[in-house]
């Protein structure tokens, strides 16, 4: 009798890290539509011409959407990986503004909470792409030991 066959752990860890932004997302979506939506308003740029209500209720629906494609379409998950790292892209001028401008908001009620803040959302962009299978395993590169040894003989 065979034992069955386990995914390689780099593939074990790209299906967590995308069901769990999937959770996350759709959480953050839902609280974006309901108990959170004030909230959210005080991260929208001021300079942004658009009503901050609407801004959030959009990308509320934007993050319940990504996040239930990464949850329930695996086999899309570059090109949904990929959307949620420009949608994480696309939001961090609003972190710029919480932050530049000052604004209370998730507990973040000082500018060093704030900045380090900051420094979470390319991390996020990461594990969006990692989630969507990025980078691609490359075939391995020869060891440095390997190298030298071809080159001598």
């Amino acid at each position: 009798m065979s034992s069955p066959r386990r995914r390689p752990a780099r593939e074990r860890s790209r299906t967590i890290t995308r069901v769990v932004l999937g959770i996350f997302m759709l959480f953050a979506g839902i609280a974006h539509l309901t108990f959170a939506r004030e909230e959210f308003q005080a991260q929208v740029p001021s300079w942004l011409p658009i009503d901050h209500d609407l801004v959030v209720l959009d990308s509320g629906v934007v993050e319940i959407a990504l996040g239930a494609a990464l949850i329930a379409l695996p086999r899309y998950r570059l090109i949904t990986g990929v959307a949620l790292a420009v949608f994480f892209v696309a939001v961090f001028p609003g972190n710029i503004a919480q932050y530049v401008e000052g604004t209370d908001a998730f507990g973040l009620d000082t500018d060093g909470k704030r900045l380090a803040r900051l420094f979470g959302q390319p991390l996020l962009i990461a594990a969006a792409l990692w989630a969507a299978g990025l980078p691609r395993r490359s075939h391995r590169a020869p060891a440095p030991s390997e190298h030298v040894a071809s080159m001598l003989s």
